[in-house]
């Protein structure tokens, strides 16, 4: 049975906040610090104050502002959707377990969600918004992709009007920040991971943001809102930053490029979805080089509006804790309407996702071979057998030990469908001299 909550001049509005770590005290914070403010902007219609809150230990402390009233705390997710006084869900445990029962509870009981779990979303988001409009309740989650910049909310409203042609863009801070530190002072790869996990900008178990995976389920959403048709995880390419190392990094300045994570979402001519995440040469001369820290950009491209650039925090407690209160406020004013849900609103029956065989660059490929005469003939050899071009090769010496006997060595690849490139590669792998699998690049000539 669905509630509909009816909202009076300055109601008092609960919150139901599931999960009290970084991003849930960040709000929290927000709403002590600016919630005369809110209540103010919002027209003194009501005022939001949190209620109930999830936590795993009521015990642990908390860098939260102001007197924390007692009984707040709960151990149990079904007394928190379940409470009275809860108007409001905030969904930030994280995960697709316990998260979605959550969501779904809410959801039935009439209560609009807030969540920034993109996980959850980009894998059971179907189920979720199918239940959101069969309750006529909202789910927000604004938070779920690049933090403090409002893109879902610019996709929904700001371009309803607009095919969107593409995005691309750097939408995990973490690697960014990687990265960075890897061109502008030399760090290694790991050396950069322990910096930003020092900093608190990378996980103790960093795997989803270097492997590129937070970055795809960010990407899954975006394609969703923007071409109506659910995306199957498994059918986009990701790859992540884990295997990048200095040599890359260098040579990508010497050609006059950087190295960037980027995701790129095309619908092509006949209709069908190209998205893919995966570490990728930029040209100095674009803005999205000039991208550095946790920061995120995300370029739009629609067809009425042209290109939009959007650029901000892309993590942290309060970019993050901003977007979820931005929901609330929205979610807030929803209280008393059918208003529908928000979310994947589905306007195509089915749609094609592009195989990424398909999908078509120039292309950087590092090699680690035994040095001797004939290597670069014997790999240049299958490579025009699969009718691929060569713009350039190097093979970078040592200057510690000039006579290695492995070295690397970097073949630079005219524009073909990475399925061709795959089929090379995997000839190539099979020479005595190669001593392990190459490592691709895309050159991404982007616009």
């Amino acid at each position: 049975m669905v509630t509909l909550w009816v909202v009076n001049a300055c109601s008092s509005l609960g919150i139901g906040l599931a999960g009290c770590g970084t991003v849930g005290s960040g709000v929290w914070n927000t709403l002590a610090c600016n919630g005369a403010l809110i209540t103010e902007r919002a027209g003194g219609d009501f005022h939001l104050h949190i209620s109930k809150i999830l936590v795993r230990d009521p015990s642990k402390s908390r860098d939260i502002t102001g007197q924390v009233p007692d009984g707040i705390f709960t151990t149990d997710w079904r007394a928190l959707v379940a409470d009275p006084a809860v108007h409001i869900v905030v969904e930030l445990i994280g995960g697709t377990g316990d998260a979605f029962e959550i969501v779904a509870a809410a959801l039935r009981a009439g209560k609009p969600v807030v969540t920034g779990n993109k996980a959850l979303l980009a894998e059971r988001g179907v189920e979720l918004f199918a239940l959101s409009k069969e309750t006529q309740t909202p789910i927000h989650f604004e938070a779920a992709v690049a933090g403090g910049i409002p893109i879902i909310r610019i996709v929904q409203d700001s371009f309803i009007g607009n095919r969107i042609l593409s995005f691309y863009g750097i939408i995990n801070g973490t690697s960014n920040y990687i990265l960075d530190r890897m061109t502008e002072v030399s760090l290694s790869f790991e050396a950069a991971l322990a910096e930003a996990q020092a900093l608190g900008y990378a996980e103790a178990h960093p795997a989803l943001d270097v492997n590129g995976w937070d970055a795809a389920h960010k990407a899954i959403l975006l394609a969703t809102l923007a071409y109506g048709f659910p995306i199957d995880p498994a059918s986009i390419h990701v790859s992540g930053i884990e295997q990048v190392r200095p040599a890359d990094i260098h040579f990508a300045k010497t050609l006059g490029y950087v190295v960037k994570l980027l995701a790129v979402i095309r619908e092509h001519p006949d209709g069908a979805v190209e998205l893919r995440i995966q570490p990728s040469f930029v040209a100095k001369s674009s803005i999205l080089a000039s991208v550095h820290g946790v920061f995120n950009a995300i370029a739009v491209q629609g067809d009425a509006a042209g290109e939009a650039l959007f650029y901000g925090r892309g993590a942290g407690q309060n970019p993050t804790a901003s977007a979820v209160v931005a929901d609330l406020v929205e979610a807030a004013r929803s209280l008393g309407q059918s208003s529908g849900h928000r979310g994947f609103l589905p306007y195509r029956e089915s749609g094609r996702m592009l195989p990424v065989g398909e999908t078509s660059t120039a292309y950087y490929v590092r090699f680690d071979v035994t040095d001797r005469p004939g290597v670069i003939a014997e790999i240049a050899g299958i490579l025009a057998d699969h009718r691929i071009g060569i713009s350039g090769t190097h093979s970078p010496v040592n200057p510690t030990d000039p006579d290695a006997e492995f070295v690397d060595m970097v073949f630079l690849l005219h524009t073909c469908p990475f399925g061709k490139l795959q089929a090379a590669l995997s000839k190539i792998e099979t020479l005595d001299c190669v001593n392990s699998c190459p490592v691709v690049f895309r050159i991404e000539s982007l616009g």
